[in-house]
């Protein structure tokens, strides 16, 4: 008989943080991670790196203080300058993340990266591939 495992991957403190009138300030941050790391939650993706200092500074701290009870996870496009961004801040977490995204409708490619679609496929590739060797354990 197999076993399903759940894992709770509580994007809060970065996709929660854009609702208008939801900012937070690093301090609150660090409540909403400890609160988060208290309820067992899995994964906590602390934020978006390269987005802004502030957003640095809030995962890198996060990193450092919870990286030894879950996994703190920073979002990167595929983009190797916001992937090494959040490797900076993570790099001190002993359980760590980077999670990888690249708009892929037709309008992005077409009109914001310019790309085709072999070239998204080869971008996301490399890109993860990056993400992996900074966090291999994932």
């Amino acid at each position: 008989m197999s076993q399903e495992t759940i894992t709770i991957f509580d994007t809060t403190l970065r996709d929660g943080e854009q609702s208008p009138g939801c900012s937070m300030t690093t301090s609150e941050k660090m409540e909403v991670a400890r609160s988060l790391v208290e309820l067992g939650v899995d994964v906590i993706e602390a934020g978006f790196p390269i987005a802004s200092p502030g957003d640095f500074e809030s995962v890198q701290k996060i990193a450092r203080e919870f990286g030894d009870q879950t996994v703190i996870c920073g979002l990167a496009r595929c983009i190797k300058a916001d992937i090494d961004r959040a490797w900076e801040a993570l790099k001190d977490a002993e359980q760590k993340r980077i999670h990888v995204f690249l708009a892929t409708s037709a309008i992005h490619r077409e009109f914001k990266l310019k790309m085709a679609k072999k070239e998204i496929v080869k971008t996301a590739i490399e890109m993860v591939k990056r993400a992996v060797d900074y966090c291999p354990n994932v």
